[in-house]
């Protein structure tokens, strides 16, 4: 398994942020919110200029590209500790 993110941000914003916060992760660009809107996370009008963006989702998937576990929130500052996701992940093997 590895970690993966996705954001309404171009490529190059999203590539300066990783550099920037040091993140190892892959970050994924989605400006159309083709891939957002598939998972059903679509904040309609949350963004800068009342653009769309992503709700705060953390997903975990099979080799197949199933959700097996999820966790939504409506708020930005919540988040699924890693604790949770390493115990969801050890309960799917």
């Amino acid at each position: 398994m590895r970690p993966v993110a996705i954001s309404v941000d171009a490529p190059e914003q999203s590539e300066t942020l990783r550099k920037k916060a040091g993140y190892t992760i892959t970050l994924l660009s989605d400006p159309n919110t083709e891939v957002i809107r598939r998972y059903g996370i679509v904040h309609k009008g949350a963004g800068m200029g009342g653009n769309d963006v992503a709700r705060p989702a953390e997903f975990l998937l099979d080799h197949a590209g199933v959700v097996q576990w999820r966790n939504l929130t409506e708020d930005l500052r919540v988040r699924a500790r890693p604790e949770q996701m390493l115990e969801a992940a050890r309960q799917l093997r």
